[in-house]
């Protein structure tokens, strides 16, 4: 038993390191180079994965519990109530819309109503795992279409609940339902046999010991494990979290990935959160490779090359009908042209949950088990084919009728080969605010960014901004990167500003970089990276408005000014002392409080009675002010 778990993990790291980096050298991605090396030592080709290939893939769905755990820890609550219309709307329309439309097709076919509408509640769902990461591999997530799709994938997520609750009554009488649930975990499980107020009380209970659990006791939990020092530790107390609250969902029969997903969104505001995110992404990445190989291994090509025309029939059809359903969806909601085939291309597929549900239906007896063995691989195969249609998307469709071909048909082909001095590097509200004041100064500057309904907003409104990802090499260089002189950095998150640190600095070591971060904590990592000039998001707005407050209370300008002055140097050299101790968390504390009680006594110092006795003569201001009330 050691030798063949030893061999089976020695095949498909093997199979993930060899295949992925090819698949990535040819501009695939990953996630189809892990489709790619399931399906070449599955068992129809290769043969190294046999009949523990189902087995292996609902191992591989905790990949997906701890991506949405992740995701989560990226979220706040006000940003989940931000994405709330397009959540209910976009999400809610798009599921009853799909459920439907393939529900009608699958009934008009022959299927009697209640096998088409589990078909169609079933095809309706997407592949939160595959489509996430796809869209973070290109950095699109912070998109127009990026955000979108992530909406709708949450209320499918959501959506799972009153589904595997809803397929029982459609037994009709066949089957037994009553044994067991559906046997990965999403049937009953320790409630089978409660009556209905108690499982729902349960239910509802245990969702609010989740939230409760994350906001008072995980963080005490936590606390007690730094304490020890042990890196380990935290590891193993990071993945005792996802699989408890994985476990707890289970038991009361809900999704256990919807259950991580409020675990994340709970913990999101946690000072533990970046841990968390450090110590989990490598098994997230471990898992997620898995269960991608796992699902290019189920495709049961015996039953494609018996059936092709059948089977890539309906693979072509479920892509095109749902394709049809969101663009339409999108478009109603106004999303721009090239965004909307990101959406619509993006969510075609179905989703992971689909082997659970389609499991389910046939324990049920709602479907034969040939009709559900056809299904599966219809799954299987439409999964595979979504990183080929995004890369039809970026490569095909973009260029054609994306922002692209707007931007292109409205100057000569050259001129983002334009040399100019500075490029920016997204014009959200940060590279906004610096364009303009450099242009205000004379400098004119290449501006980037891949947000394509902001680039034709902007447009618009007479900027000049070029479509792209900035962190690609080829476009860098195309803006003229060789002969500028500086970079300013302000990409939508902290990740995508380090890719393109890293790119900067392998290609274009002669460019000044100024970046903007958003904490503290992505200013280290800058820093790490070798940034010498950073701008924090909020850090001078912040001291701007203290300052006006201090002269509203009555503190002269020139004092204010200074203090400020002297705030931000003292800020700036204490953030090089503590990068040193960051990952100390008591001396971290001790050296904060350190810094804070200097400062203090520092500025005390300055309100001294004859310390700066012409400040009240250089605020010619408050004097004119003050005579004019006198």
């Amino acid at each position: 038993m050691g030798d063949t778990l030893l061999f089976d993990a020695m095949i498909y790291l093997s199979a993930a390191v060899l295949v992925v980096p090819l698949a990535q050298r040819l501009g695939l991605g990953s996630v189809l180079g892990y489709l790619l090396a399931g399906i070449i030592i599955g068992p129809f080709l290769l043969g190294f994965i046999g009949e523990e290939g189902d087995e292996l893939l609902h191992f591989a769905e905790f990949g997906v519990v701890m991506m949405l755990f992740l995701v989560g820890l990226e979220l706040e609550p006000r940003l989940l109530w931000r994405l709330r219309t397009p959540i209910l709307g976009m999400g809610g329309v798009q599921v009853l819309a799909s459920t439907a439309v393939i529900g009608m097709i699958a009934y008009f076919t022959g299927f009697q109503w209640n096998e088409a509408l589990a078909i169609g509640m079933t095809f309706a769902l997407s592949s939160t795992a595959i489509v996430l990461q796809t869209l973070n591999e290109k950095g699109l997530m912070k998109s127009r279409g990026g955000q979108s799709s992530f909406a709708v994938l949450l209320f499918q997520d959501i959506a799972v609940i009153p589904i595997l609750a809803l397929l029982p009554l459609l037994a009709l009488g066949h089957g037994g339902g009553g044994e067991g649930g559906d046997g990965h975990g999403h049937g009953g499980g320790a409630m089978d046999g409660l009556p209905a107020y108690v499982q729902t009380l349960l239910t509802l209970g245990s969702v609010v010991f989740v939230v409760l659990a994350g906001r008072y006791l995980v963080p005490r939990l936590m606390r007690i494990v730094a304490a020890t020092r042990q890196r380990e530790l935290l590891t193993g107390a990071a993945l005792l979290l996802v699989i408890a609250v994985a476990v707890l969902m289970t038991l009361v029969g809900l999704s256990p990935a919807l259950g991580a997903f409020v675990g994340g969104v709970v913990l999101a505001n946690s000072h533990y959160k970046h841990e968390l995110e450090s110590d989990l992404e490598p098994f997230k990445g471990l898992l997620l490779g898995l269960f991608f190989m796992a699902v290019g291994a189920s495709i049961d090509f015996n039953l494609v090359a018996n059936n092709p025309v059948l089977v890539l029939g309906l693979v072509v059809a479920l892509l095109i009908v749902k394709a049809g359903i969101l663009f339409a969806i999108g478009k109603s909601f106004g999303m721009g042209l090239d965004q909307n085939f990101l959406f619509s291309l993006g969510l075609a597929q179905t989703g992971e949950f689909a082997f659970v549900l389609l499991s389910f239906i046939k324990q049920e007896g709602i479907l034969p088990g040939d009709s559900v063995a056809l299904l599966l691989v219809v799954v299987a195969i439409s999964m595979a084919a979504t990183p080929l249609l995004m890369l039809f998307n970026e490569r095909v469709l973009q260029p054609r009728f994306g922002t692209r071909e707007k931007v292109e048909q409205s100057r000569p082909a050259d001129t983002i080969e334009e040399q100019r001095r500075v490029i920016v590097a997204g014009f959200g509200r940060f590279g906004a605010v610096v364009g303009r004041f450099l242009g205000a100064n004379g400098v004119r500057a290449t501006i980037l960014d891949n947000d394509s309904d902001r680039v034709d907003l902007l447009r618009r409104m007479g900027f000049e901004v070029y479509y792209g990802d900035a962190t690609r090499f080829d476009l860098l260089e195309s803006a003229g990167a060789e002969e500028a002189e500086a970079i300013i950095i302000g990409l939508p998150t902290p990740e995508q500003n380090l890719m393109l640190v890293e790119v900067v600095k392998k290609h274009f070591l002669h460019l000044h970089i100024v970046a903007r971060s958003f904490d503290y904590m992505d200013t280290y990592d800058l820093m790490d990276a070798g940034v010498l000039h950073i701008f924090r998001d909020t850090l001078r707005n912040g001291v701007a408005a203290a300052g006006e407050t201090l002269k509203l209370l009555g503190f002269r300008a020139y004092q204010v000014d200074r203090h400020a002055h002297r705030f931000l140097e003292h800020d700036t050299n204490a953030l090089r002392s503590l990068a040193a101790v960051r990952q100390d968390e008591g001396e971290y504390a001790d050296m904060v409080r350190g810094t804070v009680s200097d400062l203090e006594q520092q500025m005390k110092s300055d309100l001294g009675p004859n310390t700066y006795p012409r400040d009240y003569g250089w605020d010619s201001e408050s004097l004119v002010k003050e005579f004019g009330e006198a």
